[in-house]
């Protein structure tokens, strides 16, 4: 049985503050993992107040179950159908604050069948929802060499990702590649050993590409700006360059004013207007020096929060 104090939810306060929670406010929590930041959050609600999470994964929408709180939905799905999982609760431009931690939750890295560590043998398998058609075992066996390469050169900036690919390829054709150990030898036999383990780069590439993280984030980014409320926050917790790439251009698109020739009729409020600002109070934060070292696992993590601004309000 997993020891329930291995899970530690990662810039916990700093995720919960930059949201400025009212207590009737309403907020959105859109990987509720096991459910650390929406306990703090209900913690901080008053009676009105409503928390909507959202979880693909069926173990954890079985532990949001458990909560019992009026106040609390629990619903599974992707966080990308938010327009879709929402639509009954009516709550465009209301939400006040929306919260993302985009880390593999302890549920999946823990457990030997989810096949997400290089460290635990078990099945090749690494879906976050485990009723997704494509497995990584599936994908690993039926792919070719080019097609291995990109994702490990694309979703995980390996540099030996042209070897490994080769090798994975040459393997499988004489027996097929069922288990994380398997894999993880592979990658060890051509990855020289550093700080991190041989194979982290090549697994974060096949889990980020098997359930479409990249996609999934740049969706929902996009369909966030329809239900938060003027003033309201995003915060976001990435853990790796990919995804936080993806959040910064997103906050920075709406938020930049290209460079206007002095001189031209036109005022400031008219030049935001016409480009769309949508987002001010950017902050970047990293977890603190005694965080990382009471959690490993936090170091890579950053948090980017916003607040968004809606065109819609009168001055």
């Amino acid at each position: 049985m997993m020891n329930k104090k291995i899970h530690e939810t990662v810039l916990l306060n700093e995720s919960i503050n930059s949201l400025k929670i009212k207590k009737n406010g309403i907020y959105f929590d859109g990987t509720f993992g096991c459910g650390g930041h929406s306990k703090e959050i209900l913690k901080k609600l008053g009676k009105h107040g409503k928390l909507y999470a959202i979880d693909r994964d069926p173990q954890s929408i079985e532990i949001g179950k458990k909560i019992s709180d009026p106040r609390f939905y629990i619903i599974h799905g992707n966080f990308s159908n938010i327009d879709i999982l929402l639509k009954k609760y009516n709550l465009k431009n209301k939400i006040d604050g929306m919260i993302l931690d985009l880390g593999i939750s302890s549920l999946q890295i823990m457990s030997k069948k989810r096949g997400f560590s290089f460290y635990l043998d078990g099945p090749l398998d690494m879906r976050m929802n485990p009723n997704d058609k494509i497995s990584a075992f599936k994908w690993i066996n039926s792919s070719n060499t080019k097609d291995i390469y990109y994702v490990l050169k694309n979703f995980g900036e390996e540099r030996f990702a042209k070897k490994i690919a080769h090798k994975i390829s040459i393997i499988k054709k004489k027996k097929l590649i069922s288990t994380t150990k398997e894999l993880s030898q592979i990658i060890e036999s051509i990855v020289p050993r550093k700080n991190k383990h041989p194979a982290t780069k090549s697994f974060q590439a096949i889990r980020i590409f098997i359930n479409k993280e990249l996609d999934e984030l740049n969706i929902f980014l996009k369909k966030s700006l329809n239900f938060l409320n003027h003033k309201g926050k995003i915060s976001i917790i990435s853990f790796h360059s990919l995804e936080d790439r993806i959040v910064k251009r997103f906050i920075n698109k709406y938020n930049k004013i290209p460079n206007i020739p002095v001189g031209l009729p036109i005022s400031e409020n008219q030049i935001k207007k016409m480009y769309n600002i949508k987002f001010k109070n950017i902050h970047r934060i990293f977890p603190s020096l005694k965080e990382i070292k009471k959690n490993i696992k936090s170091r890579s993590a950053i948090l980017r929060t916003a607040t968004f601004k809606s065109q819609n309000i009168k001055k």
